[in-house]
């Protein structure tokens, strides 16, 4: 079957014949595109629905390489910064992972608290090594609760190995992240042990 054939023929599935995954996460875009998505959507859906997490916020700082800067909580709107100034100028990664460890908890905690959706900005650099808000990513999905996030074509391989196959792949765009979540949303509330990850070596 060719690529267009195989679009059309996805396309003429019923709807209730696709299995919701109740992880989804934002791929093949660049990150300016996946965060404005991420935060639209949060825009769109906080007065209805209870969300916790963390989004990127930029550090402001001029002339620097590298753009990781602050995770703002959605749930108190505490502001984390994961990076230290390298001084004007600088070209070397500035990525610094403690303030993303002290986010990650604090979302832990929201989650333990109650919600109906978590967003984390992203799996990364951090996430990849096992670190950053992999907590965060791992407490949401042992509760069962549902999880959006996005993830860069760099770290795809890495995201596969901690996540596959509980999740599901989406663009950055606003009707199909909406028609997950309306999905998502009418779910039966699962046994939090169906969404755990598997155990990594």
């Amino acid at each position: 079957m060719n690529p267009q054939a195989k679009t059309i023929a996805a396309k003429t599935i019923p709807a209730k014949t696709i299995p919701v995954k109740t992880v989804a996460v934002i791929e093949g875009q660049s990150s300016t595109l996946m965060q404005a998505a991420l935060r639209a959507f949060v825009a769109r859906w906080r007065a209805t629905a209870r969300i916790v997490g963390l989004l990127e916020e930029e550090h402001g700082l001029p002339n620097r390489a590298c753009s990781a800067g602050r995770l703002q909580s959605l749930a108190g709107g505490q502001s984390f910064p994961i990076f230290q100034d390298l001084g004007e100028g600088s070209t070397a990664c500035h990525l610094e992972g403690s303030g993303a460890v002290t986010a990650s908890e604090a979302v832990r905690r929201d989650i333990a608290a109650g919600c109906d959706l978590v967003v984390l900005s992203k799996f990364g650099k951090l996430e990849a090594a096992r670190d950053g808000l992999s907590p965060a990513f791992s407490a949401a999905i042992e509760a069962g609760v549902p999880v959006l996030t996005a993830v860069s074509p760099k770290f795809q391989d890495a995201w596969d190995r901690f996540a596959a196959p509980l999740y599901v792949g989406l663009p950055a765009e606003a009707d199909a992240l909406d028609a997950w979540w309306m999905a998502v949303r009418d779910l039966p509330p699962r046994h939090p042990a169906a969404g755990t990850l598997p155990v990594q070596q």
